[in-house]
């Protein structure tokens, strides 16, 4: 497997991820073509106090959808705050029981 790509989104969304355009931009510009080629993605939230539940389903909804729950195998989410955490965990739930 390729080397894994690290994307610190303090540096792209500040201190809040709030805004889903952005979220987009990452996922179609740095996550797909990362998953494409076979490599891992870190997710770097270190400095993001908070995101919106918007946010994240922007940034990870499709690819659930696309490629399915394994995606996430593919995909760490690092240096999350509580609150962060539980906003991803609430969006792959949503996701994983959106097709039933």
């Amino acid at each position: 497997m390729a080397t894994g790509l690290t994307v610190r989104l303090e540096k792209i969304v500040g201190e809040f991820a709030e805004n889903k355009d952005l979220a987009r931009d990452i996922r179609k510009d740095k996550i797909v073509p990362a998953l494409m080629a076979n490599r891992e993605i870190i997710l770097d939230f270190g400095g993001v106090q908070a995101a919106t539940q918007s946010f994240i389903h922007a940034l990870i909804s499709e690819l659930m959808r696309d490629y399915g729950v394994e995606v996430l195998d593919k995909i760490a989410f690092k240096d999350c705050n509580e609150t962060v955490q539980k906003i991803i965990e609430i969006v792959v739930d949503y996701m994983q029981h959106s097709d039933e």
